[in-house]
């Protein structure tokens, strides 16, 4: 039988600096902010209506940031995480220009570091992957670690654990050129709550909840292209069950967050991210976020907050055990920066 099909990478096929350039390119519409509105309680303003967003200063509503996260995300699953066991956790994400519909996405990678679990049978490997426009512009980069099996048992490669930083320092962070704040309408937005109306340390309970469906995650998963066999195989798992993709939690938790955070607005980096329990299908989602720090910026009536945003099937507010462990009910520990009028 001829052999043409791609059985995908296992660890031993990474090696720090190798360089990947992801297929297929793609194209977005408003098709996928139809889609991605229908699969999440998704209505933040600024990526909703185009005259919302022309009136705080850009030419029409972008779309909404975690799409282009998904969207490049997924362009790097076939290389990076098809024989995953599990995607671990995110650093150094950093939204660094507007897409709009009709704008073409492509991504790469670049292999920053390898370790073989004590097991022997699997290993870690990071990557940076970078997802640009059709003018060849950066629109978004972030780093990724990933738990992939090993095809044999072999001598383990030279460990490199990459230097990643803790988090986006606020000077760092990528405005939208011409954003501007300054004429924002919280009654269209939805809730009166500015920069200025939060305080560090407060903790957020976005009360509502939403129960995953299997047809709705891997549906969800389809439509960004990510094919990791984890999602939609159930012989890819010893317990036979389909893993839910970590991106559609993060999405989730995010579009319940309006929910007392209506008016942050856009993200514009994720400092770090983890999955800290596996989430299958009749799991029901809350969240809840606290805030972690505030900066101002250079744009016109335009402030920023630094969030911790927890996706749970439990309580709110509960996220370690006294030995410093993640609960059994947390999915999700994101660590993100988001805009919000002064």
């Amino acid at each position: 039988m001829a052999d043409k099909t791609n059985p995908g990478r296992f660890f031993e096929d990474y090696a720090v600096g190798q360089q990947i350039v992801h297929a297929v390119p793609r194209t977005l519409s408003g098709g996928e902010r139809a889609l991605y509105h229908a699969l999440y309680p998704a209505r933040h303003a600024l990526t909703s209506s185009d005259a919302f967003a022309q009136g705080c200063g850009l030419r029409a509503a972008p779309l909404d940031d975690l799409i282009v996260f998904h969207t490049v995300f997924g362009k790097s699953v076939p290389d990076v995480s098809l024989n995953a066991i599990a995607n671990l956790g995110y650093a150094e994400v950093r939204w660094l220009r507007p897409v709009w519909p009709g704008d073409t996405l492509a991504a790469r990678s670049e292999v920053i570091g390898v370790k073989q679990t004590s097991s022997g049978t699997s290993g870690v490997v990071w990557v940076r992957t970078t997802g640009t426009n059709q003018h060849g512009e950066t629109v978004l980069s972030f780093v990724r670690w990933v738990l992939v099996r090993r095809r044999d048992t072999g001598p383990a490669p030279d460990t490199v654990v990459p230097q990643l930083a803790p988090a986006v320092a606020a000077p760092d962070l990528v405005i939208p050129p011409g954003l501007d704040f300054s004429r924002y309408d919280v009654a269209l937005a939805g809730e009166p709550h500015r920069w200025g109306d939060y305080a560090v340390g407060e903790v957020i309970d976005h009360v509502d909840g939403v129960t995953v469906e299997e047809a709705e995650h891997m549906m969800a998963t389809r439509l960004w292209q990510n094919t990791a066999k984890v999602h939609f195989d159930r012989g890819a798992r010893p317990d036979g069950r389909r893993l839910v993709y970590g991106g559609h939690v993060i999405s989730m938790a995010r579009a319940l967050s309006f929910n007392g955070l209506a008016n942050a607005q856009m993200m514009v980096a994720i400092n770090a991210g983890s999955h800290a329990n596996p989430c299958f299908a009749g799991d029901t989602i809350g969240a809840w976020s606290e805030v972690l720090d505030k900066a101002e910026t250079t744009a016109p009536g335009v402030g920023a907050l630094r969030l911790r945003l927890v996706a749970t099937t439990g309580e709110a507010g509960r996220l370690r055990d006294a030995e410093g462990r993640y609960l059994p009910d947390v999915l999700l520990d994101l660590d993100y920066w988001a805009l919000m009028p002064l």
